[in-house]
């Protein structure tokens, strides 16, 4: 009896139908968004292969970045592949374990990657604002802290979405509007009051990505006060290059997240196809272009690239190209 209560609490499987109104697009938006995740595999595999390759990578900035790889590659392998299995496929099913399992791993590395995002904004204003204490505050033993505080926090927070959503009722409904699994798609398919489930979502992504993002301009507000006090003109200029593209990476994946969470709270009138492909947009872009933006940029690394056997060495811990 209990088996059978089960079976009809829960859906075998959810049926995943893509971007809804676009069916007909989806091999043609699956070129670009394989495109992205090939780009996506290669730039961080390559940075996680250099930083762990070079010992003189083996510092603060550069371990920051190796863990920004790994939450990248989680974050789109989680979801993209699936996602491309639908348009090529038309492989439409999940598993209900499967679907929570995608929905924990997604949002699990969304965010851990918001607050290594902080620790790295936090590492650039020490070694801007106060250089002259940058080794002695941001150790190895701090770096590691920092990154079991990033899993743990992220854990901490999902993991009570898995009994929020164990708990509901879904009567039959197995079609779901949506590329991958997550917290408040999966919610919306249950024949029962989700009002925990929407104030739990809002709430959790006011306090920690939502947070974070404050913090973090609130760091490059710090940093540009003190790139503005510096003597030499084209300092200034290069600094103030380097931060402007690092803030258009941060927003390109602050932005698009905080879109889809809030307009499963608000955007009632927002065109369902719009609200997909933004939803697409924050695991695939910013997987694609934070090891452009974070390593290419950086002077140490970009030789590491492109003349490895030069063992160059870096003056500071806050070095780029021009």
């Amino acid at each position: 009896m209990s088996a059978l209560n089960q079976t009809s609490f829960h859906p075998a499987s959810f049926f995943l139908i893509g971007i809804p109104g676009m069916e007909e697009l989806h091999i043609w938006i699956s070129i670009p968004f394989s495109l992205m995740y090939i780009a996506t595999l290669f730039g961080n595999f390559t940075l996680l292969f250099v930083i762990v390759v070079e010992r003189s990578l083996h510092e603060p900035m550069y371990l920051l970045l190796a863990m920004l790889a790994v939450c990248d590659l989680i974050l789109s392998s989680s979801t993209v592949p699936k996602t491309l299995s639908i348009f090529w496929a038309q492989s439409k099913s999940i598993s209900f374990h499967a679907c929570l399992t995608q929905m924990l791993f997604a949002h699990i590395s969304f965010i851990a990657e918001s607050t290594v995002l902080l620790a790295m904004a936090y590492d650039r204003y020490i070694a801007i604002c106060d250089p002259l204490r940058y080794t002695a505050v941001l150790t190895h033993s701090v770096i590691a802290k920092i990154g079991l505080a990033a899993l743990a926090r992220s854990f901490c927070v999902m993991f009570p979405t898995l009994f929020l959503l164990w708990r509901l009722p879904y009567c039959g409904h197995k079609i779901m509007p949506h590329t991958y699994c997550e917290h408040m798609g999966i919610a919306r398919l249950a024949c029962a009051d989700i009002a925990v489930n929407i104030w739990y979502g809002f709430t959790t992504t006011l306090l920690s990505p939502g947070l974070d993002l404050v913090l973090i301009v609130v760091s490059y507000v710090l940093i540009l006060r003190a790139v503005f006090r510096l003597p030499s003109k084209d300092a200034r200029l290069k600094t103030i290059g380097t931060c402007s593209s690092h803030i258009c990476v941060i927003f390109m994946f602050y932005m698009p997240a905080f879109f889809t969470f809030f307009t499963h709270r608000f955007g009632h009138n927002v065109p369902h196809n719009v609200h997909i492909l933004l939803a697409n947009l924050y695991v695939l872009l910013p997987p694609m272009l934070n090891p452009i933006v974070y390593a290419v940029k950086t002077k140490l690394i970009w030789e590491k690239v492109h003349l490895p056997d030069k063992h160059s060495h870096c003056t500071a811990p806050f070095v780029f190209s021009s």
